[in-house]
């Protein structure tokens, strides 16, 4: 079973990463979390701006920055303001500003892998990927990737340009993206479950070894906020 993978055939990570969800409540703990993660061996990061909101981006790039040998991947697509809703949002004009915040708390010129978080039902897939495919024509983005997406999205998408990666909801306890995964292993498409422990928490090495082994396009990026249960989780890539 091999331990890296070359997202978009460009980027070599291992493929156990970090995802940097939980971060946000301890600032000071969320640096010594992801400084030790990347110290135990991860080298691909994945946040959103929707984490925190705003401050996960922030404390990747005040944790990692400048990122030596890491490939750091974000998420636009779903809005945030003060009450708890999350509207979607797929316009092409928003996307662009998003991929922009990100990049200012990133402190990036140009994004690893940004990738589309959800689909607005009242915006074509293709106009929204459209909008990521200039970005990436215009340097500020390097590999696109998407979220939630069901293998028609994913074609629909690939219509209009390369699909690096897909990250869907995927752990032994909750299978429904199986045909998503099977699509990404026959295009050599990097699958970053998220939620990858699901309700089995209580041996997470045993749950993170039987994604590993389920695909080799598979790229589990569990999060913690904590330094103790990072080093449980990362000890399934040894």
């Amino acid at each position: 079973m091999a331990d890296t993978f070359r997202i978009g055939g460009e980027l070599e990570v291992k493929r156990l990463g970090f995802g940097a969800m939980r971060i946000t409540k301890d600032r000071a703990e969320g640096v010594r979390v992801l400084r030790r993660a990347v110290e135990l061996g991860a080298n691909l990061i994945d946040t959103a701006d929707i984490y925190g909101p705003e401050t996960s981006e922030e404390i990747v790039a005040e944790a990692l920055h400048p990122y030596e040998g890491l490939v750091v991947a974000t998420k636009g697509g779903i809005t945030y303001g003060p009450d708890a809703t999350r509207p979607r949002d797929g316009r092409p004009e928003y996307l662009r500003w998003a991929c922009e915040q990100s990049l200012r708390r990133l402190r990036l010129d140009r994004i690893d892998l940004y990738q589309f978080h959800r689909h607005d039902p009242g915006v074509p897939i293709e106009e929204s990927v459209g909008a990521l495919e200039a970005l990436r024509q215009e340097g500020k983005i390097r590999l696109i990737g998407v979220s939630n997406f069901s293998v028609e999205q994913l074609r629909a998408a690939r219509s209009v340009t390369s699909i690096a990666t897909v990250q869907n909801e995927y752990s032994r306890g909750y299978t429904v993206s199986d045909d998503v995964l099977d699509a990404c292993e026959a295009e050599g498409i990097g699958f970053m479950p998220w939620s990858p422990l699901g309700d089995f928490r209580d041996d997470p090495g045993r749950e993170l070894r039987w994604l590993l082994q389920r695909s080799p396009v598979m790229l589990p990026i569990p999060g913690t906020s904590s330094v103790e249960h990072l080093q449980t989780n990362m000890q399934a890539a040894a």
